[in-house]
């Protein structure tokens, strides 16, 4: 059975950018897992440690609507790019535990630091174990897509999970998500469905990994006018 893993820095990052591919993916029969790197206690006010906890319990619930199997590193939140070497050696362990067939995280151009770190962090610790691909940074700027994966019968409960981190005033999430992945899904020409965007470096080992990837849309053909 084909194994995904799904590295975050944030509780709510997996649900936000790849809730919809994890969904994708358990239809086609895959085992798929959600690691989080930090406790996410810079997410909001009032007390860190107690903000920690609710959203391991957030995490926890989200994980379950898509069907995922959740561990949390709990690092402190925002203090990745200071400790590359350690979460590099950790994450090397999961890699090494779980042993996926593809790892799903962040672009390394991404708009937060935690985020470009632990993308940094993902790519040494994969090394020649297993490919990587990255989703989606919040606006889709400033990537590549080389995949397209189609999310529209998961759309619903992409939004569930989202809705799940409530510490996050996370309506705002779903509207943003939606938002990119309809114009995700018309760039494939369908217009009125759901898709998530997969950007992907061949490097050796990997140089193809088409046939890790759930379906993407329907293509729908543009008519050429002078027929």
């Amino acid at each position: 059975m084909m194994r995904i893993l799904a590295v975050t820095a944030h509780p709510d990052d997996a649900e936000i950018f790849m809730g919809g591919s994890l969904l994708a993916w358990r239809e086609v029969g895959a085992e798929t897992f959600i690691l989080i790197a930090t406790d996410g206690r810079l997410g909001g006010k009032g007390d860190a440690e107690a903000l920690a906890a609710q959203r391991a319990k957030e995490a926890a619930d989200g994980a379950a609507v898509l069907g995922a199997a959740l561990s949390m590193l709990g690092l402190p939140d925002g203090s990745l790019t200071e400790r590359l070497p350690e979460v590099t050696g950790l994450l090397g362990a999961a890699i090494r535990n779980i042993a996926p067939d593809l790892v799903m995280t962040h672009p390394v151009n991404d708009y937060h630091a935690d985020h470009r770190a632990l993308a940094t962090a993902v790519l040494q610790a994969a090394g020649f174990r297993v490919p990587v691909a990255h989703c989606d940074p919040p606006s889709g700027l400033g990537v590549e897509p080389r995949y397209w994966i189609d999310i529209g019968p998961h759309a619903k409960d992409k939004a569930r999970a989202i809705l799940c981190h409530q510490t996050q005033q996370p309506a705002r999430f779903v509207q943003r998500a939606e938002t990119l992945s309809r114009l995700r899904a018309a760039q494939c020409g369908d217009d009125a469905g759901h898709a998530e965007a997969l950007s992907f470096c061949p490097r050796y080992p990997f140089a193809d990994i088409r046939a890790l990837i759930p379906p993407p849309p329907r293509v729908t053909p543009v008519r050429d006018r002078r027929d």
